[in-house]
């Protein structure tokens, strides 16, 4: 898992049937000490998270599946928390 700072929204008229009702948002890599380091990927969003969050991001199709609910999902990076503090 990664800690990320969500950075954008995607908008997409045509996706993968696996993404309905899913939504898609961009992430920046964070380092340990939380510096930015201008890597983004796309992630499937499962708890709200919204431009400005840190959150913690999962990169890993089975733990995807998992969380989404379904087995097999085109799916690589999935946000699975909102962070509130790190300590």
């Amino acid at each position: 898992m990664e800690i990320g700072l969500v950075v954008g929204n995607i908008t997409s008229t045509i996706k993968h049937p696996a993404f309905n009702r899913s939504r898609l948002l961009l992430v920046e890599s964070l380092d340990s000490d939380l510096n930015r380091s201008g890597i983004t990927t796309v992630a499937v969003d499962s708890v709200s998270a919204g431009i400005g969050d840190l959150v913690l991001v999962a990169r890993e199709g089975r733990a995807a599946g998992d969380v989404l609910g379904r087995k097999e999902v085109p799916v690589r990076s999935v946000i699975v928390g909102l962070i509130d503090e790190i300590n």
